[in-house]
C-alpha cells in the first residue's frame, strides 16, 4: 500500500486530498497542528494522524522526525497547509508567520524526508503572479501588507520548484506545483463584518472537493517533474534563476536544513 502524507489534512482543500487518497487505496498520515483537529480527523476518516506545527524550524524539524518514525516511505507528500495573514505575527524565530509556514515548512521537510521521498506536490496559487518577494524583507515583515505577503511567500515557494527537480532528477522524485482553482476554505477570512461579506461571497466559490481534483491527479505524475499547473492546465511559473538561488541559500540558512546532494 502506498503512502501519502498531507499537510494541514485537518479541514478544507487538505481534508479533501486526504479523503480522496484514502478513496484511492492509499494509506493517508495527515499532518495536523492542532490535537482536536486530530482527534476529528481520525474519527472521521480514519486515516493516520501525525501532530505537527510547521511555525518554526524547530517545529518542522519535530514533524519531520516524526513522519520519519511512522513512514518508512512516502509516496506523496502534499504540501497543503498554508496561512493568509490579516495582521504580522512572527514565529520564535522572529520570522514572519506567513513566510514560516508557506515557503520555509516545504522546503525543510523536503530535505529532511528526501531520502524516503518518491512525489512531491505543493499546493500553490495564482496570486503568487502578485508577489514581489524581497528576501532582505519579506522574511521578516517588513514589507508586510494584507494581500501581498501571502502572494510573496507563494512566489518564494514556487520559484524553487525547477531547483528540487533538478536537484531530485537522478533519484526519480517527481515535484509539481498546482493551483488548485478559487476554492472555498477559510484562508485568509478576517474577523467583523468583512469577514461576514466575504464568507458571504465565498458560497459562490467551488467546494474543497472540487480544489482536491487537480492535487490529487499530482499524486500520480507520469514522469512529470518541476511543472505548474493551474487547476488542470499547465502555465510556466515564474523564472528568476538568481532569485531562486539566493532564496534557497537564504532557505537553508534560516531553517538549519542539511542541503547535501
Amino acid at each position: 500500500m502506498r503512502t501519502a502524507v498531507v499537510t494541514g489534512g485537518n479541514r478544507g482543500i487538505g481534508y479533501a486530498v486526504a479523503e480522496s487518497l484514502r478513496d484511492k487505496g492509499f494509506r493517508v498520515v495527515a499532518l495536523v497542528r492542532d490535537p482536536t483537529a486530530a482527534d476529528r480527523v481520525r474519527d472521521a476518516l480514519g486515516v493516520d494522524v501525525v501532530p505537527g506545527d510547521l511555525s518554526s524550524a524547530r517545529t518542522v524539524a519535530a514533524a519531520a522526525d516524526a513522519l520519519r518514525t511512522e513512514c518508512p516511505t512516502i509516496d506523496v507528500l502534499v504540501h497543503n497547509a498554508g496561512l493568509w495573514p490579516t495582521s504580522p505575527r512572527h514565529n520564535e524565530d522572529g520570522l514572519e508567520l506567513a513566510f514560516a509556514v508557506n515557503h520555509l515548512a516545504p522546503f525543510q521537510l523536503n530535505l529532511a524526508l528526501e531520502d524516503r521521498l518518491r512525489t512531491v506536490v505543493q499546493v500553490s496559487a495564482g496570486l503568487y503572479v502578485k508577489g514581489r518577494v524581497d528576501p532582505d524583507r519579506t522574511p521578516t515583515g517588513k514589507d508586510f501588507h494584507r494581500i501581498r505577503t501571502y502572494c510573496d511567500t507563494k512566489l518564494a515557494n514556487l520559484l524553487l520548484l525547477p531547483l528540487f527537480a533538478r536537484r531530485w532528477q537522478d533519484a526519480g522524485i517527481s515535484v509539481n506545483a498546482v493551483h488548485p482553482g478559487v476554492i472555498r476554505t477559510r484562508l485568509g477570512d478576517p474577523g467583523g463584518p468583512l469577514g461576514l461579506v466575504l464568507r458571504l461571497v465565498k458560497r459562490t466559490w467551488q467546494p474543497p472537493e472540487a480544489g482536491a481534483r487537480p492535487v490529487v491527479r499530482l499524486a500520480d505524475p507520469d514522469g512529470l517533474t518541476g511543472r505548474y499547473f493551474e487547476v488542470d492546465e499547465e502555465k510556466p511559473g515564474p523564472a528568476d534563476e538568481d532569485l531562486a538561488q539566493r532564496l534557497w541559500r537564504q532557505a537553508v540558512e534560516l531553517t538549519g536544513a542539511r542541503d547535501a546532494g
